[in-house]
């Protein structure tokens, strides 16, 4: 388990509920200076000093660079009102997802403590990593786009030379992910889902219809703008998404992090295995 996330798994709700803790180290070469000594305090990963100042980097093909460690506000809940998970939405979502039917109910009827999959260490899918409070390394090279995931050191491999979706493949966890260039934003959409997984913490469900389409766009060298909508019209009667910031930070690096699928709590019943 991560050193820098602290889990008390007593259930596989409590087992989601994770704390980000700043390391210090000395910012890396060529990465600019962070300004201020505060460690200005934001919710999940967005604890630490201030971003780096500079203007934006660029690759060799003159696009923005996205390289570098980034961390991120944790989103346990993508809604932005109540709902069944007390913990704080997001403000630039819906006050409600605007489920079908159907999806409402199988919303209304989950409980996290009765076998959430992520407390089974089984993946948690591209949408609710991307929730996660602890950071993403991103590495470009073009033509790829590689995401390096400290949660359970998962990554996603990500061409953004414009090619389409490979075909006939098996739906996965993660989803299969392309992107293209709209000026200076990277445009990522992926599908092919295998229906799994929930979108964030709280447990919002989706279906294996499920497509997301993530815009990145680098303002500066210590931000990142994030914009995920979300479409699935098994699941929601129309699009929705979030934005958020994510911020440069150059003191400190991902750690090793491991679920162990055989943990004690497991085994003494109170995580339960999810069934499908």
């Amino acid at each position: 388990m991560s050193t820098r996330l602290q889990v008390g798994i007593l259930s596989a709700a409590i087992a989601l509920s994770m704390v980000g803790l700043a390391f210090s180290q000395e910012p890396a070469a060529g990465q600019g200076k962070a300004q201020g000594k505060g460690a200005g305090k934001g919710k999940g990963g967005a604890r630490g000093p201030s971003a780096p100042t500079g203007p934006t980097p660029r690759a060799a093909d003159g696009k923005p660079d996205l390289s570098g460690l980034w961390f991120r506000p944790y989103t346990p809940n993508m809604a932005s009102g109540p709902a069944k998970d007390t913990r704080q939405g997001d403000p630039t979502g819906p006050k409600e997802l605007p489920y079908t039917a159907a999806y409402k109910a199988k919303w209304d009827e989950y409980r996290a403590d009765e076998g959430d999959y992520t407390g089974a260490c089984l993946p948690f899918g591209l949408m609710r990593s991307m929730n996660s409070p602890d950071p993403i390394q991103f590495i470009q090279n073009a033509p790829f786009l590689a995401l390096l995931y400290e949660q359970n050191t998962w990554f996603k491999l990500i061409p953004i030379d414009g090619r389409p979706h490979a075909k006939n493949i098996d739906p996965t966890w993660f989803g299969d992910s392309v992107g293209h260039w709209e000026g200076d934003t990277l445009v990522v959409h992926t599908n092919n889902f295998n229906g799994k997984t929930r979108l964030d913490t709280a447990g919002h469900p989706h279906s294996d219809a499920l497509e997301i389409t993530e815009r990145f766009s680098r303002p500066d060298l210590g931000h990142m703008s994030y914009e995920v909508t979300i479409h699935d019209p098994k699941a929601f009667t129309e699009d929705w998404g979030n934005k958020r910031t994510f911020t440069l930070r150059t003191d400190t690096q991902i750690m090793e992090y491991s679920c162990e699928e055989n943990n004690k709590s497991l085994w003494e019943g109170r995580i339960k295995v999810p069934k499908y």
